[in-house]
């Protein structure tokens, strides 16, 4: 099993190039599934959740073509079998995005109960609500979602759904089954997330009928046919937050090629005000720190977006680890995400935790050790503790990591950082 061996201690200078984001891409590959006519997608990330992803719907009968420049070629124009089975599925939660493509298209669909981190209850209650809303007749058996059109339709019918907690997810499959529905759909309480408005951006580009993406109330009004297109994913808010962060920590002087400052909004504004200068530039975003030792520790509350992300929560702990003061986080979204809190600890790191909360005391340094990875984003503040740690870390279980970085390693080395992956 591949672990990462860091020497931690330097600063980081130069230029990276942000990838596709993962949380994008996922469910446009399964937005393919919802034409018959090719689809390419462009910059795509290379993650093992796309590999799966990639797998899962080739197993459907669709050809997927994907190339080392990012470049993914479908066509699902022989897809025949509908089903997306447990053993493809249990280690992605992103396969319940299969659900809704397939059953606006088919009629049918038979999706495993999803996997992923383990990072607290992610119920898929809601995309059974708002499938059945638009008429679809879903049961749960033998840990599969079997769903189904009623007897004489042809098409899932457009309705007003509104969910009891904003869920990215399902706004997702919502958008993509009403992209074929008949009559009008209106998403309340939609998720706002930039990967759901790109994800409305590239259906619009197939001949759908789509307003108030990025809003938190969304209006589509079904066709009868989407065609193919061509689409680029956009940036990776998550990886481009993830390395402001460690730039932030170990000091440096960066320039994040393609990243989007105008998603990072929260984040960016928690940096400044730890003492990071964070700018958008015409190439992306640049952030100059001088390192962990002079930043000033933050608090913040993890929320749906525009607020703070919660996959940035354990990065910028990992920032406050090593920052003057104390701060205090809480985390609204999942329950079980304070499992890196243990491996930061064993780092150096003083943390104390009640349920939600958890208070960081910033230190002088912290000093390498074996850690261990607990999901993906407790792998990525682990790689930041690591990098401004002295002597050396080893990340283990980084399985996790390649889940949803793309060669983080890499890019980490070619801005002077001391890591390489080890059997």
């Amino acid at each position: 099993m591949d672990k990462l061996l860091i020497r931690g201690g330097r600063s980081l200078q130069g230029e990276v190039l942000v990838s596709g984001a993962k949380n994008a891409a996922l469910p446009e590959l399964c937005a393919a599934l919802l034409t018959a006519e090719p689809v390419t997608l462009l910059n795509v990330p290379q993650l093992q959740d796309v590999s799966t992803m990639l797998k899962l719907i080739r197993n459907m009968g669709v050809a997927a073509e994907r190339a080392d420049d990012g470049t993914v070629r479908i066509d699902a124009s022989g897809l025949n079998t509908p089903e997306a089975p447990y053993e493809l599925v249990k280690t992605m939660r992103a396969s319940v995005l299969a659900l809704g493509p397939l059953l606006a298209r088919f009629g049918e669909a038979t999706v495993s109960l999803p996997g992923g981190c383990a990072i607290g209850s992610r119920p898929v209650d809601q995309h059974i609500k708002g499938l059945a809303a638009m008429g679809a007749e879903i049961v749960v058996e033998h840990g599969y979602m079997i769903a189904k059109l009623p007897a004489g339709w042809t098409r899932l019918k457009g309705a007003r759904i509104t969910t009891d907690m904003v869920t990215v997810t399902g706004t997702e499959n919502f958008l993509m089954a009403a992209a074929l529905a008949e009559g009008e759909t209106v998403l309340e309480n939609a998720a706002q997330e930039p990967e759901i408005s790109d994800l409305a951006e590239m259906l619009i580009a197939m001949g759908a009928q789509i307003e108030g993406h990025g809003t938190s109330r969304i209006r589509i009004q079904g066709v009868d046919k989407l065609h193919g297109c061509t689409h680029r994913v956009v940036a990776d808010r998550i990886e481009a937050g993830t390395f402001l962060c460690a730039v932030a920590a170990t000091g440096g002087d960066v320039t994040l090629r393609h990243g989007r400052a105008d998603h990072l909004d929260a984040v960016i504004e928690k940096l400044r005000e730890a003492g990071a200068d964070v700018q958008a530039v015409e190439s992306g975003i640049r952030v100059k720190s001088p390192g962990g030792a002079t930043l000033r520790a933050q608090g913040f509350r993890t929320t749906e977006y525009p607020g703070f992300p919660t996959d940035m929560q354990a990065q910028f702990m990992a920032l406050n680890c090593i920052a003057q003061g104390t701060a205090t986080v809480t985390e609204t979204i999942f329950e079980n995400r304070f499992m890196h809190v243990n491996e930061l600890v064993r780092l150096g790191a003083k943390i104390q935790t009640d349920g939600k909360v958890a208070v960081i005391e910033g230190v002088p340094r912290l000093s390498g050790a074996t850690v261990m990875a607990t999901d993906l984003r407790a792998s990525a503040s682990l790689v930041i503790a690591g990098l401004v740690a002295d002597g050396e870390t080893v990340v283990d279980r980084i399985y996790h990591l390649d889940r949803g970085y793309d060669c983080m390693e890499a890019k980490l080395r070619g801005l002077g950082a001391d890591i390489e992956r080890v059997a």
